[in-house]
């Protein structure tokens, strides 16, 4: 979530960092290696996340959501649209986490609605509804 978030402020140029970024984290190989591995999955496929949430946030303009929630919701949305081997329950609780500790206390209930209305929108979708 937090190279999302470099890669939302800074741009494709945040990359350079990735690797030193979790290299400093204290995380394990295999750690480091999927976090990298959802990163860049979710940054690659940000334009596919960002509609699914302007979708799910009618009420809110998407630009106006803070940079923190936006990568909150946009690691979530990958990780619930493209790895089929996370429990999307276990997908959504990590991002209400990450926005107890990284956002405003109203952002976990918001990420959470956000979350739901796509988790049902892609299940529909890939039970032919």
């Amino acid at each position: 979530m937090q190279v999302l978030y470099s890669l939302d402020v800074q741009g494709d140029a945040a990359f350079d960092c990735v690797a030193q970024f979790f290299a400093e984290s204290g995380a394990d190989e295999q750690t480091r290696r999927i976090a990298i591995e959802w990163t860049r999955g979710a940054w690659a496929d940000a334009p596919v996340c960002d509609e699914l949430i302007k979708s799910a946030a009618i009420k809110w303009q998407f630009q106006r959501l803070s940079p923190v929630d936006r990568s909150i919701l946009r690691l979530a949305v990958y990780q619930l649209a493209c790895c089929p081997k996370i429990p999307p329950k276990v997908a959504i609780n990590e991002a209400i986490e990450l926005a107890k500790k990284f956002s405003t206390e109203k952002s976990p209930g918001f990420i959470n609605g956000v979350l739901d209305t796509i988790h049902r929108k892609l299940t529909e979708q890939r039970q032919g509804g």
